[in-house]
């Protein structure tokens, strides 16, 4: 079986592949600070709710946009499962180009967007992912990285307005039921929804311009769904395209195992 772990700036998310079949998926909020040996208790007892056993898994694959946090989770692979883990970055065999002028800055989460996106839905594509930031990926007729927007999440616009204006209060994100708000809140929600659905709508129809062609468009991330009841440019949700594109780069990057002696039971911490 193999672990995917995709750390992003809110949430780390862990999963277990085995076949044909996602066996788990699970999420801790992002701590730099937080020790393999607390990610491997909590990760543990998850397996074992899941009836999973710490030697079921035979690989491992992380992803990141925090590198703070990857010394620790690669201990996690090392320490915990006795894997090597294969960390996602532009070096690797990735099956297409990156088509930037310096490829090695382009995130980690945006290239496995490219190339899970592609192997699903073909090209050209734009990928959305609604994460701390809002991204639009392009994704070339063959598959190629092609570029993209990067523009500021929804959760970091929502915490810019209410730190700079001392009348506005913290607020969730909720589809309003009206466009004209009529109270504090009831406005600030349709602002929000209203104005991403108009920057979904106004990026998507620029890259279209400048391509010269129809893209089909696909969103990820936790507010996918909710921002594609707003608009109809959005033809596809998928809020696993990360962790398969995890799946898709260990497959083509197999790694050699580290450790792999007996390990303890699930019950112990290693060594």
């Amino acid at each position: 079986m193999l672990l995917v772990i995709d750390a992003g700036n809110t949430n780390v998310v862990m999963a277990v592949h085995d076949g044909p079949e996602w066996r788990g998926t699970w999420r801790i909020a992002t701590q730099p600070q937080r020790t393999s040996d607390e990610y491997g208790v909590w990760l543990l007892t998850l397996l074992r709710e899941s009836g999973l056993r710490r030697d079921d898994i035979a690989a491992a694959v992380i992803g990141t946009v925090v590198p703070a946090a990857l010394y620790h989770l690669r201990r996690l692979c090392r320490d915990w499962f006795g894997v090597e883990p294969l960390v996602a970055r532009a070096d690797l065999d990735w099956g297409f180009q990156i088509r930037a002028d310096r490829p090695g800055e382009v995130g980690a989460d945006r290239l496995l967007n490219t190339l899970a996106g592609y192997d699903r839905y073909g090209g050209p594509l734009i990928v959305i992912d609604f994460g701390t930031a809002t991204t639009f990926d392009v994704v070339a007729e063959n598959g190629d990285y092609a570029g993209g927007v990067i523009a500021p999440g929804i959760q970091l616009s929502l915490e810019a307005l209410h730190r700079a204006a001392a009348q506005l209060p913290r607020i969730g994100i909720a589809r309003p039921q009206a466009a004209i708000g009529r109270s504090t809140i009831p406005a600030m929600q349709s602002g929000i929804f209203w104005g991403y659905v108009g920057l979904i709508e106004g990026i998507v129809s620029h890259i279209r311009g400048e391509w010269g062609s129809e893209m089909r468009v696909v969103a990820t991330g936790g507010l996918a769904p909710l921002l594609a009841e707003g608009t109809m440019v959005i033809e596809k949700t998928d809020p696993d395209l990360t962790l398969e594109g995890l799946r898709l780069l260990a497959a083509r990057n197999p790694t050699p195992v580290y450790r792999r002696t007996r390990l303890p039971d699930s019950d112990s911490a290693p060594g």
